[in-house]
């Protein structure tokens, strides 16, 4: 039995209980996890404490095991080889201390004073731990982790492991890990719910039978051998996984804090209640967090958002371009992990990708990375990326989890910073780099004012109920598996945008840029304003509160900001302000109307698609030719917007026109006037504002398509350069309207429309003929938005109700 000396402190009232055996033959044997001979002192004085009455030396043991903490003392496991050897009726007991933070205003968490001073205060040097235990008897606390027997342990190791009966080498190593894991499941009933951080992560992977036999079998496949296949695979496990510190979680929550606010109000705007029912979803499967992707601040707001409420840190995937000194190091320990860019052809660095998504679902650790995989340029969602959502899903029909919910998560601003960023890369600037330098810029900007931040969820999705239950031992066939991934990632875009509030800016600026460039008064503003502000109520739209739209001195408020963040031109020279979007600023304001676009555009649609019926020849049935334009123009704008199904679509496109007239079908039947007067009855007209850019784009890269000789292999790079200068000088030329038109990102969408119909690379003698009449539709459509245009005009003008 070890000599027990007093540790010379008193102890917390709150301490845990002696581990009670369950036959008198069993013997207690405590697993010490102490970083210093001052805390083995503490954990022997509660031993001998709290040792029940008639309780000798026969009845328990004490032995140390490697400290999870503060790495200073050297411990073998030899004696705790020794006691597993010599019984086989043990209880094996973890046992702790635990070093808090200091409460300050209720709550205890660490402070960057903390660091300055004295470091993390939960992993205390030796000197600082007896200065606690003598001042601050609150902060030092014995921990108990579940006790468990050893012939328990022994059955789960050899079952985990694969080893045969009789067989016991690397045992303590296992107990030695199950005892810190039930200690850091101790401690976090102690800490709460948000430290609920992984522990042995490599350890417990690269020792799984499934993952070394997988990785020999994969080294054979590949004609590698398997010491090397091994090293390889230790070395992108390390640089993959995350190491979380929770220190650093409490550190990066007040830098996060420090940073947003900035440049946003201090209180993010979310509703509490969502997000208690996301938390309680997590309790009781794996989550994966999917959120849209504006900023560099998305992450960052959203780790705030679920750390001031009590959840654990997700693990993040993050590219591998921001593991730059100093954010890397930083973010990893606060639950980042980092993958390449690419890895297609690397077999191994995949393999263990595969293993560390199974990890983490199997243990119910929540994810999160961005659906979209990069940040939006043009505000507008970007077509969703399949590759960790494959992952997933992988690992759900492998049976790793018995269900997995996908929450999708909209992240929106009032403003941004980058806006003009974007805009700059949109007319073919290159991005700028990731470096240190870079990020002392981006943190500068953020000392301008741009409003706040709203973040919402949208309905979450079952893997079990989309899926069906696990199959592991049933392999769907790749179709089958893509079209399953495509629908899911569909709906996380659509649950997404359905979510996405209409903010004061957005709406001004969708207002603003359906003026031609005209300045106007606040007052005039109101007016543009008043149609879409009914539409928004009348839809039940989500929205931040538009109320301030209603009046001049409101709209003149939100016009100030825009001015102020030069995303709107002010002259104030003479008897009034009046603003405008210039040239300059329309691809920066354009950001903003995109984000919220998609609540406008089957509105749009039905609008053309309306002129489409009206131009329709006598023969033919008006209602048939109304269905054709509005389809036809869906599938030209399908790599635009995330659109329903068709039948789904065609309900959206009735109950528009059903609020117009419920008789709606017979008055288009009617003849061409009653495809006008339909038109008419648009409140607010749509298209102009919100398919034009689009169609403009559209029309430069059909144009210049045509120009191609049909047997010249395309190049994109070169081509979408072209498109530029040639959007340019279409500007100039009036033949395209606003510089938002002439745009990187659509040029790219432009071209992927007509490579899917065959109009980029084809052996078809047709060829040429085929371009021209891809760019002839498009010179309809504009024509159409044209004609809506001038409608809208009329209308402001009092010709027309």
């Amino acid at each position: 039995m070890p000599r027990v000396a007093s540790a010379g402190t008193r102890v917390h009232k709150d301490e845990p209980s002696w581990p009670l055996a369950e036959t008198d033959r069993t013997r207690v044997l405590f697993l010490i996890d102490a970083s210093s001979g001052f805390e083995r002192r503490l954990l022997l004085d509660w031993i001998e404490r709290n040792r029940p009455t008639g309780a000798g030396a026969a009845d328990w043991d004490a032995v140390d095991i490697p400290p999870s903490r503060r790495r200073v003392r050297r411990v073998s496991l030899a004696k705790l080889d020794e006691a597993l050897a010599a019984s086989d009726h043990l209880l094996l007991a973890p046992l702790r201390v635990a070093w808090l933070p200091r409460k300050r205003d209720g709550v205890r968490s660490a402070r960057f004073s903390d660091l300055l001073r004295f470091g993390d205060p939960r992993d205390p040097n030796a000197l600082r731990q007896r200065v606690i235990a003598a001042r601050e008897l609150d902060r030092c606390r014995i921990v108990a982790g579940e006790p468990a027997p050893a012939s328990e342990l022994l059955e789960r190791w050899r079952a985990a492991m694969g080893v045969a009966e009789g067989e016991t080498t690397a045992f303590s190593n296992f107990v030695a890990r199950q005892a810190a894991l039930a200690l850091e499941r101790a401690e976090r009933r102690l800490r709460g719910a948000r430290y609920k951080v992984p522990r042995f992560v490599r350890e417990d992977i690269l020792t799984r039978p499934a993952f070394r036999g997988g990785l020999a079998q994969l080294a054979r496949t590949m004609g590698k051998r398997e010491t090397r296949a091994a090293r390889d695979a230790a070395r992108y496990l390390r640089e993959i996984a995350a190491s979380h510190s929770t220190f650093v979680i409490d550190l990066c929550a007040r830098l996060i804090r420090m940073l947003y606010s900035q440049g946003y109000a201090e209180e993010l705007h979310y509703d509490r209640e969502k997000l208690a029912r996301v938390q309680a979803l997590a309790q009781r499967q794996s989550v994966v967090f999917l959120p849209s992707h504006k900023s560099n601040l998305d992450h960052l707001v959203l780790q705030y958002m679920l750390h001031e409420n009590g959840h654990p840190p997700n693990h993040t995937a993050g590219g591998i371009n921001m593991n730059f000194f100093p954010m890397g190091p930083l973010v990893r320990r606060s639950g980042v992990f980092f993958i390449r860019r690419t890895f297609k052809d690397n077999e191994v660095y995949k393999f263990v990708l595969r293993h560390y998504i199974d990890y983490l679902i199997e243990k119910r650790f929540p994810l999160e990375w961005y659906i979209e995989g990069g940040r939006s340029r043009s505000g507008k969602l970007l077509p969703p990326r399949f590759g960790l959502l494959a992952y997933v899903v992988d690992a759900y029909r492998r049976g790793r989890g018995d269900d997995v919910a996908l929450i999708p998560v909209s992240i929106a601003y009032d403003q941004i910073s980058d806006v003009q960023d974007y805009a700059k890369e949109q007319q073919g600037g290159a991005k700028q780099t990731e470096s240190f330098s870079w990020l002392v810029s981006w943190i500068r900007r953020l000392r301008r004012d741009y409003g706040t931040i709203h973040i919402d969820f949208g309905e979450p999705l079952s893997l079990a109920k989309t899926l069906g239950p696990p199959q592991p031992d049933a392999e769907p066939a790749p179709d089958e598996r893509d079209l399953a991934l495509q629908k899911l990632a569909f709906e996380v875009c659509v649950q997404i945008n359905a979510v996405t509030p209409i903010t004061p800016i957005s709406l001004v600026t969708l207002a603003l840029l359906g003026t031609g460039g005209q300045a106007q008064t606040a007052k005039e503003v109101v007016v543009r304003l008043t149609n879409l502000l009914d539409a928004v109520e009348r839809r039940k739209l989500p929205n931040t509160g538009l109320e301030e739209l209603e009046t001049a001195e409101g709209v003149a408020r939100v016009l100030e900001e825009l001015a102020e963040n030069e995303v709107v031109d002010r002259f104030s020279e003479g008897h009034e302000s009046v603003y405008r979007i210039g040239p300059e600023r329309e691809l920066a304001a354009a950001y903003y109307r995109n984000s919220i676009i998609h609540f406008f555009v089957a509105p749009a649609i039905a609008e053309l698609a309306l002129l489409h019926a009206a131009n329709a020849g006598d023969d033919e049935d008006r209602v048939d030719a109304f269905w054709r334009g509005a389809m036809q123009l869906r599938d030209l704008l399908k790599f635009e917007f995330f659109f329903a199904e068709k039948d789904v679509f065609r309900g959206e496109l009735r109950r528009e026109l059903a609020d117009r007239d419920a008789e709606w079908e017979a008055l288009l039947a009617s003849g061409s006037e009653g495809a006008v007067e339909l038109l008419r009855r648009s409140r607010p007209f749509n298209a102009h504002r919100v398919l034009r850019p689009f169609l403009e784009a559209y029309r430069v890269v059909a144009d210049h398509l045509a120009a191609q000789p049909a047997d010249q292999e395309i190049d994109e790079g070169r081509f979408i350069d072209a498109c530029l200068g040639l959007g340019r000088q279409y500007h100039l030329q009036r033949r395209v309207h606003s510089t938002d038109s002439v745009s990187k990102v659509l040029f790219q969408t432009a071209l992927k429309v007509a490579r899917n119909r065959g109009l980029v690379a084809s052996n078809e003698p047709d060829l040429a003929e085929w371009r021209d009449v891809f760019a002839a539709e498009i010179r309809t459509d504009l024509r159409h938005i044209d004609a809506v245009d001038a409608l809208a005009r009329s209308r402001r003008a009092g010709l027309i109700d």
